[in-house]
């Protein structure tokens, strides 16, 4: 081993960069621990991104998440419905109205014969166009909307969302530039300011302004409090923090000359519309459940919102894993592009999916094995679905692996190959649903996103090798999710068994799980860094 890692070391060009020259030919325990001390430097700028990314996202989301318990202790589950329901439907036009342009800014900022500045411009000026278009479409139509949804008394929530769509689709790409400058503690302060804001104006509208108009119904602001919109003050609160980010980010929009050039569009849109396909593909991987359950299910309209509302509370359960991939892919993304022309690329991409899974793998066994524990973030009459958290957290584990698969159609420009990678699990997705949602109901669903994503990796895997070939180690990735899929399963024997407690059962994984992880791979890496 130390042969092979001197000699190694003499191939290396020991600059700034770190540049590689020497790629081993084989993946035994010397060549692993050698390639990652070799890209180390990089991926701590990955990791302390991705740690500041997940700051709003981590700490934010969680701050959301809390509200879960407010919800679902506040309102029924058919009126929990609404709700799932309505964001399942902002999470299909989120993609639409950005247009792929967040990924198309990152590609064309440092090309070749396009200037930074006027990229963004033209890019923030479509955006700011389209979604004005499309506000003034949803005023037009709200009505009759909001009579097809089944909800004729509210065409205000109609309203509302395409303001929240609107807002969220026109600052997506002054957080992008924030991202691809490095300015994180910026874009972190931002987000946490509009989480804060909405959590706030949850509260006072669901909680204290009920409470002053017992107390005090002659005081002249609380006649404003109408109890008859109920959930829609939820839609209202995150209306008013949206327009109270998009202010925050006018520094983001004073210095831009809002412009149109055909050829800089052109250039920009033929390489981001695929990204919205696979967006848009990905959003029914991830919505559809919850977007058609209300119409898929073999039941009357008041029974399917309120399977719909256990659904779309357990699956707030998944929220760690959903929270990592997320901020994952704010930093991986430009750390992806920013590496590319790197001799040790390659490397970097199979160390990071290596870490990836087994941070994710983690995660899993934190909520699954102590799901005794989260099921008191949503209230009694949800938890009949807490069987489907286990599943969304491995699906949303594999979609992150998915998010790591993904840059060999990003870094080579085939987004339309790319495409039809999401179209494909799309299409499975529908159809896996569509057959199991009226037999087994949102168990259906929990296990289609599974099988859809499970499908994406290995397709991706396969176009992956041909097209931009990584050597990820195949091993080290299905040994730990087998390894967490052992220790989960290890519980339930326990427990049913030997009647060992949830909680003992649980540490008992959980160590095993980090001495196994921690030997294998983190213990080699730090002895050899010393």
């Amino acid at each position: 081993m130390s042969a092979l890692f001197k000699a190694g070391l003499c191939r290396l060009n020991l600059s700034r960069t770190l540049t590689l020259h020497y790629t081993p030919r084989k993946h035994n325990r010397a060549e692993y621990i050698y390639t990652g001390l070799v890209i180390l430097n990089p991926l701590r700028q990955l990791v302390s991104q991705t740690a500041i990314y997940g700051l709003s996202s981590i700490v934010g989301r969680f701050l959301n998440y809390l509200l879960v318990p407010l919800y679902t202790y506040t309102f029924s589950t058919g009126e929990y419905g609404v709700v799932s329901e309505f964001y399942a439907y902002a999470g299909f036009f989120a993609v639409l109205l950005v247009w792929g342009l967040e990924t198309g800014y990152f590609r064309f900022r440092q090309k070749e014969g396009f200037d930074t500045e006027v990229i963004y411009a033209n890019a923030l000026s479509f955006l700011v166009l389209i979604n004005l278009i499309f506000i003034a479409a949803m005023l037009l139509i709200k009505q009759p909307l909001a009579d097809r949804l089944h909800y004729p008394q509210h065409p205000e929530y109609v309203l509302w969302f395409a303001i929240i769509l609107a807002l969220d689709a026109v600052t997506a790409l002054p957080f992008a530039r924030l991202r691809a400058e490095n300015r994180a503690w910026r874009f972190v302060g931002i987000k946490l300011t509009e989480i804060f804001l909405t959590i706030g104006l949850n509260l006072f509208f669901l909680l204290v302004c009920p409470e002053l108009q017992a107390l005090w119904p002659d005081l002249p602001f609380i006649g404003l409090y109408d109890p008859g919109i109920g959930v829609g003050y939820i839609f209202l609160s995150n209306v008013l923090a949206s327009v109270a980010k998009s202010l925050l980010l006018l520094p983001q929009f004073r210095t831009v000359r809002f412009h149109l050039s055909p050829r800089i569009l052109c250039a920009l849109l033929s390489y981001s519309l695929p990204m919205v396909i696979i967006g848009f593909a990905g959003m029914v991987n991830e919505m559809l459940d919850r977007a058609i359950l209300k119409f898929m299910l073999p039941y009357d309209l008041s029974t399917n919102l309120q399977m719909l509302g256990i659904y779309g509370a357990c699956y707030k359960l998944s929220i760690l894993m959903t929270l990592f991939v997320q901020a994952f892919r704010y930093a991986g993304e430009p750390f992806f592009f920013s590496i590319a022309g790197r001799a040790d690329a390659k490397q970097a991409y199979a160390l990071v999916m290596n870490y990836f899974v087994l941070f994710g793998v983690f995660i899993f066994l934190v909520v699954a094995l102590y799901i005794d524990f989260f099921k008191y973030f949503i209230g009694r009459d949800f938890r009949a679905g807490l069987p489907v958290v286990p599943v969304l957290l491995l699906a949303n584990l594999l979609l992150g692996i998915y998010v790591n698969l993904s840059i060999w159609y990003k870094l080579t420009d085939r987004t339309g190959l790319g495409a039809w990678v999401s179209l494909a699990g799309a299409c499975l997705t529908a159809a896996l649903n569509i057959a199991w949602i009226p037999i087994w109901g949102y168990y259906g669903s929990a296990w289609a996103t599974l099988a859809s994503y499970l499908f994406m990796v290995c397709l991706s895997w396969l176009l992956g090798r041909r097209f931009y070939p990584v050597a990820y180690h195949i091993g080290k990735i299905t040994g730990y999710i087998g390894l967490g899929l052992f220790l989960y399963g290890g519980q339930y024997f326990l427990i049913t068994y030997y009647h060992w407690g949830a909680s003992t059962s649980g540490a008992l994984g959980l160590t095993l799980y980090l001495l196994i992880a921690g030997w294998f791979d983190i213990r080699p890496l730090r002895a050899k860094r010393g």
